[in-house]
């Protein structure tokens, strides 16, 4: 724990940005029965019964001090899905940076190993040594400020029915533009020194 909040107030360094990095999943869901268009004093009413059409994996990544984010929607969420958006971020989003300090949860996908399973292994070792790998302890994702903007995308554009992967990704884009173009930062205030008096019973006792 002390580790991520002692990287969160490192000072702002574009040659080695903090991303956090987390993953949640959307119901793909169409209308049994036709929608009911509004009319004065009518608003649009949809009916309760729903046709399941699978589930969208979403990918969270978020430069909180920049006030960046990038979102991708997958079928699956594999090994291989998070190798590939791990080398996107660092070739296509980050490609200067010297190293790319990532926050995530401890996920059996989110290890180096992955990225050996996915690419070659000269391919797999270039990108692993440009990442710095800080995880999130047991019980302790509320660390991960990716949760946090992933919240934010939920209530604010996946809060309705939407039926395949390509209508869930334009309005993911949308939503992306329009916060990137607001540069919406995270501004963290929990600190170490905090975390020492409010969750003491997580330390050892000597």
């Amino acid at each position: 724990m002390e580790d991520v909040l002692e990287l969160y107030h490192r000072p702002y360094n574009p040659e080695y940005p903090v991303v956090c990095l987390d993953e949640s999943s959307q119901q793909l869901v169409g209308a049994r029965h036709p929608t009911l268009p509004c009319r004065p004093g009518q608003p649009e009413r949809l009916d309760y019964e729903y046709v399941r059409h699978g589930v969208a994996e979403i990918f969270m990544e978020v430069e909180p001090l920049a006030g960046r984010r990038h979102v991708a929607v997958t079928e699956r969420r594999t090994r291989k899905d998070w190798a590939r958006q791990i080398q996107q971020m660092l070739d296509e989003r980050y490609p200067q940076a010297r190293k790319v300090c990532v926050v995530m949860d401890n996920l059996n996908t989110h290890h180096i190993a992955s990225l050996y399973e996915s690419f070659a292994p000269q391919e797999a070792r270039r990108l692993a040594e440009r990442l710095e790998i800080h995880y999130t302890p047991k019980h302790g994702s509320w660390l991960n400020m990716a949760e946090i903007e992933l919240s934010a995308l939920k209530g604010q554009c996946l809060d309705r029915r939407m039926v395949d992967l390509e209508t869930i990704r334009g309005e993911v884009a949308a939503w992306e533009s329009h916060r990137n173009q607001r540069q919406s930062q995270i501004v963290w205030q929990f600190r170490t020194d905090q975390a020492r008096v409010k969750l003491k019973r997580l330390y050892p006792k000597l």
